[in-house]
């Protein structure tokens, strides 16, 4: 996400919710935002979270979903701009279309496949040459993937993944991914749906930011 290089936690107390930057920390009494659920910085405690006017919660909506595929601003107005394109020719409605095209990301389908603790490590695994997508090798995080595509981990990321593996939530995929673990594949079985994302998040709002 652009060249931001500090503490991601500090993203998730901002947002006032869980971005699931730093894998299982995230799901345990660990996470900074169990303890600290009040903005980072040195009066973040003791101002706590003022009402936000209608250009805030824009804006914060869209550094939310921003900041959960770990995004730079060019790179989402690109995505933005292409899901606009989209609704233009009929093809759904902006915001639905933006949230699909973000969610066929490559290094969001390894992470929602459980086969990454985070899209950080996913993103890792892939530009280091451990993914391939019908039997070649791409390590571009933002590779879109289509139906009927095959992601195949290389067997070599089980040094780097098995311990999360162990301990993973199978049961915890959306139904247009069809994972194998013990072949460690992902196969997409159709489109994704604005109702597969995980996240509480109010695409109607992004829309708005980029249309006043």
């Amino acid at each position: 996400m652009g060249r931001y290089i500090g503490p991601v936690c500090k993203l998730c107390r901002r947002e006032g919710i869980k971005l699931y930057l730093k894998g299982e920390k995230c799901y345990t009494e660990k996470c900074p935002l169990e303890k600290r659920n009040y903005p980072p910085g040195q009066h973040g405690f003791a101002k706590r979270r003022p009402k936000l006017t209608t250009y805030g919660l824009r804006l914060r909506e869209k550094q939310k979903v921003r900041r959960i595929y770990w995004l730079s601003e060019k790179m989402f107005r690109k995505y933005f701009a292409e899901a606009k394109r989209l609704a233009r020719l009929g093809k759904g409605f902006t915001g639905p279309n933006l949230m699909r095209i973000l969610e066929k990301r490559l290094d969001n389908v390894l992470y929602r496949s459980n086969l990454a603790v985070s899209r950080l490590q996913a993103r890792q695994l892939i530009i280091h040459n451990f993914v391939k997508v019908n039997n070649i090798k791409v390590d571009i995080p933002s590779y879109l993937v289509k139906v009927g595509d095959v992601i195949q981990l290389d067997p070599k990321a089980l040094n780097i993944i098995k311990p999360y593996l162990e301990s993973s939530n199978k049961l915890n995929i959306p139904s247009w991914l069809n994972v194998n673990f013990d072949n460690l594949t992902i196969k997409i079985v159709r489109e994704p749906e604005r109702s597969d994302i995980e996240y509480p998040i109010e695409d109607n709002l992004i829309v708005e930011f980029y249309s006043r």
